[in-house]
């Protein structure tokens, strides 16, 4: 693997350690590399598909929730193997999209932590969520490659976040009735 790969490192130059390091460690800057990273690679730098996938989950969760991506779609290599993401040929990497809070985690019943962070709806766990199955088809339909569906709690992102240096893309987040209720207010 290169690390002057434009697949395997950030577009600073960094390598892929550095830059999961550095997106964790300052992720307000960080975010838009990212998104342009997960733009160009999973939706062949067409903006409105990547719009059309995030409005889509947005109708599909309730309120309270936060949305992330995180894996090979975000960093653009593989966190074990170093290969490059779609290296088999377009559509063969997959996304893993998960949920935080909003108790989404109720909607699982296969877990890693019970009740706390589900196993994700994804080939290997086709039954973790029949609630979240249609979406999953959908969003699979919409990229052409699988998308995999976990559930959290903001406790595990954290730790994930601050303790592993697991970098992640805010795809949405979808504040709680009252909260939209106040700012509107203002």
């Amino acid at each position: 693997m290169s690390a002057s790969s434009p697949e395997t490192s950030s577009e600073s130059g960094d390598s892929p350690d550095q830059a999961a390091r550095s997106s964790s460690e300052t992720p307000a800057e960080d975010q838009d590399t990212l998104r342009a990273r997960v733009v160009r690679l999973v939706f062949g730098g067409d903006k409105r598909r990547y719009d059309e996938f995030i409005h889509v989950i947005g109708e599909s969760i309730p309120d309270g929730v936060q949305v992330i991506l995180r894996g090979s779609s975000v960093t653009g290599f593989k966190f074990k193997t170093g290969e490059p993401f779609d290296h088999a040929g377009p559509g063969t990497s997959d996304m893993d999209v998960t949920f935080v809070g909003g108790d989404m985690v109720s909607l699982f019943r296969d877990f890693h932590i019970p009740g706390v962070h589900s196993a994700p709806l994804s080939e290997a766990h086709p039954y973790a969520s029949t609630a979240l199955f249609p979406l999953r088809q959908r969003l699979c339909e919409m990229t052409g490659r699988s998308v995999n569906l976990q559930a959290t709690t903001s406790l595990v992102q954290f730790l994930r976040d601050v303790m592993m240096y697991q970098p992640y893309l805010v795809l949405l987040d979808k504040p709680k009735a009252e909260e939209a209720d106040d700012s509107s207010d203002a």
